[in-house]
């Protein structure tokens, strides 16, 4: 039996995935249609391609690419716990002491970003207390800075550049 992979950027109209609002990236998927897997450059595998994945590894490159943030300094589906109770949370980003700075949740594009989705992040955050959150859907995505000490917290324009994460916290 043989594998083709392919590298392509998937289309709305080439495939049952949405379109997301990202830059439009190449990616190496292998499988049968309705089955297909998806490489994920973080954990170096096959992963079953879903909706969630999608924007998942949409978004990883768009860390790569436009944020300028490490590959090897990201974790997908980090296991940690919360409460007595195992939690994942969908990307982690460390700094270069190999500190959390970011959690990032990926939701597929047909769930709407509301108050239970942040709540979730924020729950996650109780444990981790890293300085930034991130939400997306691949079609919406919400940024917001943590100042732990303060107890304050605010919603960021656009998602800081991995250079100045470590800068601009106090």
């Amino acid at each position: 039996m043989t594998i083709t992979i392919l590298n392509l950027t998937l289309k709305k109209s080439e495939h049952r995935l949405k379109e997301l609002n990202l830059p439009q990236y190449s990616f190496k998927i292998a499988g049968k249609e309705g089955n297909e897997m998806i490489l994920d450059p973080v954990r170096r595998k096959f992963v079953k391609l879903t909706p969630e994945e999608w924007v998942r590894q949409n978004f990883i490159q768009y860390l790569v690419n436009e944020g300028k943030y490490p590959i090897g300094l990201m974790g997908v589906e980090v296991m940690f716990s919360l409460n007595k109770l195992k939690r994942r949370t969908d990307i982690l980003i460390h700094n270069r002491r190999g500190e959390p700075v970011m959690i990032i949740e990926c939701k597929e594009p047909d769930v709407k970003i509301d108050d239970k989705v942040f709540e979730q992040i924020v729950n996650y955050n109780i444990g981790l207390k890293v300085p930034y959150i991130v939400v997306t859907n691949g079609i919406d995505h919400y940024a917001c800075r943590i100042d732990h000490a303060n107890n304050k917290w605010e919603f960021l324009l656009v998602l800081p550049l991995y250079e100045d994460l470590n800068q601009s916290i106090p």
